[in-house]
């Protein structure tokens, strides 16, 4: 829930900067003096300390399709506040994210007990350094691809994220400072934020968050099932399976309710009052 309000914060925020062409602390400054901005922030990171407690007492592939929960919340808002009806199809995909969910519950086991080991955590580490040198290249550019790819780069540093939130140590003051897991949980969920804001600056909701949503809840769920040893009760993997596949379909059906498009009133896309939000709808 708290992930689905922030979710049309950041997207409003995001949108009241001008696009910058680079990952530069000047756009940090400018996204941080967004009111709308900051409560996004606020939010994702009280819906973080619920994540944190989810991944670690249950298996990543239901922790991670939890999330689908907060693209309901996003489309019911919408629809709510700022007057974007809901077809049929997207009332559907609401219904599906949960029976997806339950039946994703009723399949889960036990949350695996291995931990962090080295080749893991350099893995992590590959994918940040990658992160940042791909959001580089693709800031230089505008259109569909560079949103994509920006979104793409966020639902890397969001898995990064799921994954180092599971092989922490105990909540140990002196353990999280040694452990690599807690650095490489924060700088990708930094790094993640970061990017999928200048995703949203660049082009379609749509764009910017199907690929954020299928990398962030594929890759940790696959990282839990074949190497964290996270469990499906006996006899339950095609249901399993089945409500994975469900909430993932469902959940991109919904995305283009994940951002708030402000109507631009001079042609250089600034922001109007807050009766002026729309839902954002693709024009492709």
């Amino acid at each position: 829930m708290l992930y689905g309000v922030a979710a049309i914060l950041q997207a409003v925020g995001s949108r009241r900067v001008a696009s910058s062409e680079s990952l530069s602390p000047r756009l940090v400054v400018r996204l941080l003096q967004q009111p709308t901005f900051l409560a996004a922030l606020v939010l994702v990171g009280v819906g973080f300390l619920f994540h944190l407690v989810a991944v670690r007492t249950i298996p990543l592939f239901l922790a991670q399709a939890g999330i689908a929960v907060s693209l309901v919340v996003t489309a019911l808002l919408a629809a709510r506040f700022f007057g974007d009806n809901l077809n049929w199809a997207e009332w559907v995909a609401i219904g599906a994210v949960v029976v997806g969910l339950v039946l994703l519950s009723a399949a889960a086991g036990d949350a695996g007990t291995e931990r962090a080991y080295p080749g893991l955590i350099l893995s992590l580490y590959a994918i940040l350094v990658a992160m940042v040198i791909g959001g580089l290249v693709a800031a230089r550019s505008d259109g569909i691809i560079a949103t994509a790819v920006l979104g793409l780069l966020g639902g890397f540093g969001y898995a990064v994220v799921g994954i180092s939130s599971r092989v922490l140590p105990d909540f140990v003051l002196i353990d999280l400072l040694r452990s690599p897991a807690t650095y490489s949980l924060g700088l990708g969920g930094v790094l993640a934020f970061y990017l999928y804001s200048m995703a949203l600056q660049r082009g379609s909701t749509i764009a910017a968050t199907t690929p954020l949503i299928t990398v962030q809840t594929i890759a940790p769920a696959a990282v839990g099932a074949f190497l964290l040893d996270d469990q499906v009760r006996p006899g339950w993997l095609p249901a399993a399976i089945l409500g994975f596949a469900i909430t993932g379909v469902a959940s991109i059906a919904l995305v283009r309710f994940e951002g708030i498009r402000t109507k631009p009133e001079d042609g250089a896309g600034s922001a109007g009052s807050g009766a002026e939000f729309v839902a954002d709808r693709d024009r492709e």
